[in-house]
């Protein structure tokens, strides 16, 4: 089934992928610093900002990990294959999603 992909331009995409992560992970979210009285909606907007910067990091150290595991399938020979239940991955959905570990119908029974 891999066959019909591309797989050095693939493992670029992946590597590139890896790199984007890798510095954006790399970049220090920022503290709250000092708060004074009086600013309730300034610190409200501020505690926010930092839970979304680090939800967003989590994010992406998932999306890292899949990516390794990407690359490291496609050294081993099993990029493309389900994690799930073994099956070929579609070449749409693996050119869509390079670091898609799991069919679409896996994907769609997972829960989320």
């Amino acid at each position: 089934m891999t066959d019909s992909l591309d797989l050095p331009a693939i493992r670029a995409t992946l590597h590139a992928e890896a790199v984007s992560l890798r510095a954006s992970l790399g970049e220090p979210i920022e503290g709250p610093g000092q708060m004074t009285y009086g600013s309730q909606a300034a610190a409200a907007t501020h505690v926010f900002e930092q839970q979304r910067d680090l939800a967003l990091r989590d994010h992406e150290r998932a999306q890292l990990t899949l990516v390794e595991e990407a690359l490291a399938s496609l050294d081993d020979g099993t990029y493309g294959t389900c994690k799930s239940c073994g099956n070929p991955i579609a070449p749409g959905r693996l050119e869509a999603i390079p670091w898609a570990a799991t069919c679409i119908d896996c994907a769609r029974a997972a829960p989320r």
